[in-house]
């Protein structure tokens, strides 16, 4: 009973170093990818250079509903009931003007958010094709993000080098069409 046991313990053993030999497994360290890739660097500057845009003119509607309702508080005792409804609808509606500038230009569903998802959808297609290229070419069977959880990585299967090499050669291919 003691042989069998240690004997299947063994062939355990021994089946799952030959099964984990067979398999190739690289890391890539996504963080650095976005720092050193142009593409996410210029998206970013783009997106943030349109969300300046938006906040300045955020800003300017903010700053004339806030004279309309200054000029309102001075003249409202001195004026008639039918001058200050007119005026109190006309704060109201700037304000669900401003409201709605708001929501649609950077609330979930707003212009700049879907600028962002679009670009990031474009950018992490052509690292996911750099991905599946490298990792077809140097026969690995899996490629993880070490930047999530990898707390070790043996730099000898750090393909990240690799994959940014892959993305370079994508931004000279589609200058030169």
């Amino acid at each position: 009973m003691r042989k069998t046991i240690m004997y299947v313990t063994i062939m355990a053993g021994l089946l799952t170093s030959a099964l984990l030999a067979e398999i190739k497994i690289g890391f890539v360290q996504s963080d650095r990818i976005r720092s050193e890739y142009e593409e996410f660097k210029d998206a970013e500057a783009q997106l943030q250079a349109e969300f300046r845009n938006v906040q300045m003119e955020y800003q300017i509607q903010l700053m004339a509903l806030d004279s309309l309702k200054n000029s309102f508080e001075t003249q409202r005792l001195m004026s008639s009931p039918e001058w200050r409804r007119e005026r109190e609808q006309k704060i109201a509606e700037k304000e669900r003007a401003l409201q709605n500038f708001q929501a649609e230009k950077v609330g979930p569903e707003g212009v700049l958010y879907q600028k962002q998802a679009q670009m990031e959808f474009e950018i992490l297609s052509k690292v996911k094709r750099a991905v599946d290229k490298v990792a077809a070419e140097k026969g690995y069977d899996y490629i993880i993000d070490g930047s999530v959880s990898l707390l070790y990585g043996n730099p000898a299967f750090d393909v990240t080098d690799d994959i940014l090499y892959e993305l370079r050669k994508y931004n000279i291919s589609e200058k030169d069409q």
